[in-house]
């Protein structure tokens, strides 16, 4: 895994460098390569490797998935947001450069990861179902409408339904949407499966984000704890407490591994990388 986290690393080191120079480069470049688990691109190799597909080929499809991700956290930091200063245990992006380059920053991460597919040499008919489906992942199908309601919820209570429809959205689209394309390209008729099985496996993980932001420390999560309820937001901790959020993360991913078995793949390579995020401490 760390191999591959680092083709990955030099990979978006190269598409980075091919912009041209100025804060925004600096800022995008700052952010995407700030660190992090790079756990949706691992998602996205691993259910291709499952597959015994090689990844090599669709590397730049997962740069395209982080260089997203990273838009929406550098958006999520932002004073009219979440108002952070620290991500990945360094300044936020609008900290380490300005509230302007970080807007843009991000916009273009955006931007330039549907750009990094469009010059794939991939078949167009493909091609075209990874940039929908990217599309509906981080838009208003998905990402953005999470923060959307995450944002309205602040100065609301949410309930529990309403609660796991935010992140659904917020969190669970950017996790499944990996899976899915991987299914595109592998196996498309396990394409839908795979997706089910990336929403259960990002609602665990926001879930697991709840539980550290109350039971974590600064050092350790690389950005500030407590943060959820300086902000008043409905947490699955704040509804239903530790040890019964706690246990909601165990059945979703036993969830998780029983739909794997029911796929014909490497049933061992998605267990491998499901476990590693189970025992995540950041």
């Amino acid at each position: 895994m760390n191999n591959m986290i680092e083709e990955v690393n030099e990979r978006l080191k190269e598409i980075l460098s091919q912009y041209r120079p100025g804060l925004v480069k600096e800022a995008m470049t700052y952010s995407v390569m700030a660190g992090g688990k790079r756990l949706r691109p691992l998602l996205f190799i691993q259910t291709l490797r499952a597959y015994n597909v090689d990844y090599h080929k669709y590397i730049d499809i997962a740069c395209a998935i982080e260089m997203i991700h990273t838009y929406s956290l550098i958006h999520d930091d932002l004073p009219g947001m979440d108002n952070d200063d620290l991500r990945r245990g360094k300044p936020t992006c609008h900290k380490q450069f300005d509230e302007a380059t970080a807007i843009l920053a991000g916009d273009a991460l955006l931007n330039e990861s549907m750009n990094v597919i469009l010059r794939m040499d991939l078949n167009d008919a493909l091609k075209l179902k990874v940039l929908v489906s990217l599309y509906q992942a981080s838009g208003l199908g998905g990402m953005i409408y999470g923060q959307q309601q995450d944002m309205y919820f602040e100065s609301h209570k949410a309930s529990l339904e309403e609660l796991q429809a935010i992140h659904h959205d917020k969190t669970g689209a950017l996790i499944s949407v990996p899976m899915k394309i991987a299914g595109l390209i592998a196996k498309e008729e396990d394409a839908n499966a795979l997706e089910d099985i990336g929403f259960k496996l990002g609602l665990a993980f926001q879930i697991q984000d709840d539980i550290l932001d109350v039971t974590s420390t600064t050092e350790t999560l690389g950005k500030r704890v407590g943060s959820d309820i300086t902000n008043h937001k409905s947490t699955y901790v704040s509804l239903l407490g530790l040890e019964e959020s706690q246990k909601r993360v165990e059945d979703l991913f036993e969830e998780c591994l029983a739909n794997v078995y029911g796929l014909q793949l490497n049933h061992g390579l998605m267990i491998e990388l499901f476990q590693i995020i189970m025992k995540r401490v950041n």
